[in-house]
């Protein structure tokens, strides 16, 4: 079930695009502006409006640590933003001054990625804010793109219908005639799927354009095979043409926005429609699901962005404390990281008053009784006490951060000796997997059948942690 639980008018003139962070919610406009709201209660941010682009913004973007903000506008610029403050800390002008669509940071924000109207493709170095490599594709504009999770490759999609694969060193890899009619949306999900037979990993992709449809892919990259893309399936529903898709984030869910005013939210494996969302009273241009939480965000012509709260019948596998998803020490966390972990321990009403109090993860390993009351003025004695069985729980649990999650089995939680790849297409201690496939024929990951009880051993993952172990002893 999905319940609109807040609706956001601020914007004066069409919703263009809506992005998350683990805390925060950006949404852009036709109105020249992008505006920041935090996730603890939707109020807008203090430096919100962010001004500064001369024409419409057409999206946004928050870099993976959400301590950079990306926009990038009609004006033939994007620009970088500070989420801390709102200040803008570069503008970056597209070459050919062509009206900026699309733009996206790589995994690690080593690169901003933006695409324009006259089909340019440029890659900016986001720590020097210079040019690092530029491209173009055939014909038509740049509508689209998305990276791949392991940011070895990114997609583009054109007004033409094309799907292009490029590799990180803007060489094109692929292409493919996608929609008839134009591209206007493409996502990658964040997990892979795996064919066990083969010991292959696909990532999948969903695209949606011109001709009213959502189309899934899969995608492979590897080196001795090149890139192939696959054709999966079309999900149908809407009836005028599809401007927005998006993954959820364990990819068991697709949700897309039409020009018939409608959201529809799909389970990927089957295709099934799961919701169909018809409050918005004009075309639905963008939407987006919260990484952490179970959110999800809808913008519209009608100016306004609804806020939708999913009744999952579990959590979604990439909804994890931070402790178990997180691959940095806590002693390294950034304040975002700490919001993160704030709203999965539920105590989300704090992260306004921590942000406020830069406490990052060192500061928040130190904090003390005493600091709670004192300064950051928590009065009541009972959420104290909560907060700081949470650090308590938290410093328990800080040996095993620094261990690379994908090292650990989902089951048990501690280091594989033995790695097995099951028909889910994750990865678990075979000993562990045995014992619960001895019991029942779900995955411990997703909870759905399992469609077959094969276990295929993860000889390259078996050897990254032997590789990891070794490292560990020098």
């Amino acid at each position: 079930m999905a319940t609109l639980i807040h609706t956001l008018s601020d914007h004066s003139d069409d919703v263009n695009y809506c992005a998350f962070s683990s805390s925060c919610l950006a949404t852009c406009s036709l109105d020249k502006t992008i505006r920041v709201y935090s996730l603890s209660d939707f109020a807008e941010l203090p430096y919100s409006p962010l001004e500064g682009h001369t024409y419409a913004v057409h999206c946004c973007c928050f870099s993976p640590s959400g301590l950079l903000l990306a926009s990038c506008s009609t004006d033939g610029t994007s620009a970088l933003w500070d989420t801390r403050d709102g200040r803008r800390l570069a503008v970056l002008p597209q070459p050919g001054a062509s009206p900026v669509r699309v733009c996206r940071f790589s995994p690690l924000a080593a690169h901003l990625l933006a695409g324009a109207a006259d089909g340019s493709v440029v890659l900016w170095n986001v720590q020097s804010m210079k040019l690092y490599r530029s491209g173009k594709v055939k014909g038509g504009s740049l509508m689209a793109c998305a990276f791949s999770p392991n940011g070895n490759f990114f997609v583009t999609g054109s007004s033409s219908g094309d799907l292009t694969i490029w590799d990180d060193k803007m060489r094109c890899l692929y292409n493919e005639k996608a929609h008839d009619l134009g591209v206007t949306c493409c996502d990658i999900s964040s997990h892979p799927v795996s064919d066990s037979e083969n010991g292959l990993e696909y990532f999948q992709m969903a695209s949606c354009g011109q001709d009213n449809h959502i189309k899934l892919w899969l995608i492979l990259f590897a080196d001795f095979l090149g890139v192939q893309l696959k054709y999966k399936c079309t999900l149908n529903g809407h009836s005028a043409p599809v401007l927005a898709c998006a993954f959820s984030c364990d990819g068991q869910m697709v949700v897309s926005g039409s020009v018939d005013k409608c959201v529809i939210i799909y389970e990927t494996s089957t295709g099934n429609t799961l919701h169909t969302l018809s409050q918005h009273t004009r075309y639905v241009t963008t939407c987006a699901f919260a990484p952490r939480s179970p959110l999800l965000a809808t913008g519209s012509m009608d100016k306004t962005v609804h806020i939708w709260q999913l009744d999952l019948k579990q959590p979604c596998a990439g909804q994890c404390t931070v402790e178990n998803e997180s691959k940095v020490a806590v002693e390294d966390w950034s304040e975002d990281d700490v919001s993160a972990w704030l709203c999965a321990q539920d105590l989300a009403d704090f992260v306004g008053l921590f942000k406020m109090n830069n406490i990052d993860g060192k500061e928040l390993l130190n904090l003390t009784k005493e600091s709670l009351a004192n300064e950051l003025k928590i009065e009541s004695l009972g959420l104290r006490n909560k907060v700081l069985q949470k650090i308590e729980e938290l410093r328990m649990t800080m040996t095993s951060v620094s261990v690379p999650d994908e090292f650990l089995c989902p089951i048990t939680r501690e280091l594989m000796k033995d790695p097995v790849i099951a028909t889910d297409g994750y990865s678990y201690e075979r000993e562990a997997m045995e014992n619960w496939i001895s019991n029942r024929r779900s995955s411990p990951m997703t909870n759905l059948p399992l469609h077959s009880l094969m276990l295929t051993p993860n000889r390259t993952l078996k050897m990254a942690i032997s590789r990891w172990l070794e490292t560990q002893q020098k």
